[in-house]
């Protein structure tokens, strides 16, 4: 039943997939008094674990994969942060084959081709306008495996270059921006469907410039990424993007930086020094937010107990709507016969107690090493 919650009810898993029928000797598993969710996929993440997606190397990068997979997330696609083109294609062949290893579901550009306005945790040095035959070259050096590129479409080149990603099958996302409503709107019309964390790096409502947000809220295409960590959104900001969006169009996500899963410290985002403090990142010079610390089985929890979310609205972010976002719904997102065993338990209280991947237990729930919170 994928968009509901079934009572006292059970799930078999064969090899890798959830099947409709038991193999001989199954082992039981019993989980009663528990939630058992679908695991988490997650569209917008730059690394955990002290390692870096921009910046690593293979081995770094499934560090911070195997990090964030202990937090629930079974699917990752990988973000990128503003850096030399040089460097972030080199790093797009290194990302390209762990996607095609299936270790991560894909690559997220994020930058450079973003507002100087709003660059937030971005070295302005190395920002530069989305020309189409830029951005060509990511996606060329990405081997198919681009999923996302992160624009302010409001740039010169913006519009030619959200067709371009359009017609090459990659998410054109709005973010960064310093756009107009009226700018946002042609962006959208041109074929851009997200909005990379709304409301952070981009102008506030307005009543008389209402800006982008009020164009991306209003847009049934349009998908709205939120980060629910308690600093990067009021939490009147999250109920209004639900009331406006619908449970449908929103997907969680962490915008995690190195220190999710690892702790406070001293840690580089691209060619910027940031400083963690009780969990929240920002720049060392200017204050800025710096991604997050989140991970997404925090964010779960936070939903329903704060936020006081319906369960099922926070599965559908967290799980659902990514998956659709990505072109994988047939694979992963739901609990049903044929998809893979890619699952999370939950107790009462909503902290983690297991999860599978691909049918096999990565925190196993009869011998509990639970991490702790990031």
């Amino acid at each position: 039943m994928p968009t509901g919650t079934v009572k006292d009810g059970s799930l078999i898993v064969d090899g890798t997939r959830i099947a409709r029928t038991a193999p001989e000797n199954a082992q039981v598993v019993d989980v009663t008094g528990h939630w058992l969710v679908p695991g988490f996929v997650d569209i917008h993440n730059h690394g955990g674990g002290g390692a870096s997606f921009t910046s690593g190397t293979a081995n770094d990068v499934v560090t911070g994969i195997r990090t964030h997979r202990l937090h629930g997330t079974t699917t990752l696609v990988a973000s990128t942060v503003t850096g030399d083109m040089d460097l972030l294609v080199r790093q797009a062949g290194l990302l390209s084959e762990l996607a095609e290893q299936g270790d991560i579901a894909g690559i997220h550009f994020e930058g450079p081709f973003i507002s100087p306005c709003r660059k937030g945790a971005h070295s302005e040095a190395l920002l530069r306008d989305p020309d189409p035959a830029e951005v060509r070259k990511l996606i060329d050096a990405a081997r198919g495996k681009a999923k996302m590129v992160t624009l302010a479409t409001e740039l010169p080149g913006g519009i030619d270059s959200v067709r371009l990603l359009t017609e090459h099958g990659v998410i054109a996302a709005i973010g960064h921006t310093d756009a107009t409503y009226e700018q946002t709107v042609e962006a959208i019309e041109a074929g851009a469907t997200v909005a990379t964390h709304l409301f952070n790096a981009m102008p506030t409502l307005g009543h008389r410039a209402p800006g982008p947000i009020a164009a991306l809220l209003e847009d049934d295409r349009v998908t709205i990424e939120l980060i629910n960590d308690g600093t990067h959104l009021h939490p009147a900001s999250l109920q209004l993007a639900f009331h406006h969006a619908g449970a449908d169009r929103v997907a969680f996500i962490t915008d995690a930086m190195d220190a999710a899963g690892f702790g406070d410290g001293r840690y580089l985002l691209g060619p910027l020094e940031v400083e963690v403090s009780d969990g929240v990142a920002r720049l060392v010079e200017g204050g800025s937010i710096a991604g997050s610390t989140l991970t997404l089985d925090r964010a779960f929890k936070r939903a329903v107990t704060l936020d006081r979310l319906p369960v099922e609205a926070t599965v559908t972010a967290l799980s659902a709507n990514p998956a659709k976002l990505l072109g994988m719904y047939d694979e992963v997102g739901s609990l049903e016969p044929g998809k893979y065993a890619d699952l999370v338990l939950l107790d009462t209280d909503f902290n983690l107690k297991g999860v599978m991947h691909r049918g096999e237990w990565v925190v196993d729930p009869q011998h509990p090493q639970h991490p702790q919170p990031a």
